[in-house]
């Protein structure tokens, strides 16, 4: 029996046919699988963003011109997808390392040092702490920020940078040994 071409399956997907959809992704899980686990290794985290992947492609049935090979877009979601994870990991692990440090000079981990996070957020003007929580608390990339901001991405980077100098200052004094 002759296999679908990409293109039919993709007509059949966006006619509803779940089945066409499922093909479509079995053809090319593997090939999502090997570049999100060489981002992010194996384990649950590269698991669920190869599952959201196919999500963000089901979602964009519509929107897929077919200008690049089907496996060349959802590759290029699967990259985009797994930097932001490294993103939110290297994150997370900044939070640790700062709840650590912090431990350390007396101030305890959970809801003290949230409220020390929050009284420091609260000194920013609001244009930059719009910027810090939806860039560094919310995990948006910089593009995204500056869409929902109406803003310049240049502006955006500059508030971020401006905002971290003021961030770093009022914490600076939880860092001293």
């Amino acid at each position: 029996m002759e296999q679908a071409s990409d293109d039919a399956l993709l007509t059949q997907a966006r006619a509803g046919d779940m089945e066409a959809f499922a093909q479509l992704v079995h053809r090319h899980e593997s090939q999502v699988a090997a570049v999100v686990c060489g981002m992010l290794g194996k384990g649950e985290e590269a698991e669920d963003v190869g599952q959201e992947v196919f999500i963000r492609f089901y979602q964009a049935l519509d929107r897929f011109r077919g200008d690049a090979k089907l496996s060349t877009y959802l590759v290029r979601i699967a990259m985009n997808l797994s930097i932001n994870a490294l993103k939110r990991r290297k994150r997370h692990q900044a939070v640790h390392g700062a709840i650590e440090e912090a431990s350390k000079v007396g101030v305890t981990q959970g809801s003290e040092w949230d409220e020390v996070v929050q009284r420091s957020l609260r000194t920013l003007p609001a244009e930059f702490r719009t910027v810090v929580v939806l860039r560094l608390m919310e995990g948006y990339d910089t593009a995204e920020t500056a869409e929902m901001l109406q803003l310049p991405i240049g502006t955006v980077l500059s508030r971020l940078a401006r905002a971290q100098v003021k961030l770093r200052e009022q914490l600076s004094k939880y860092f001293k040994s």
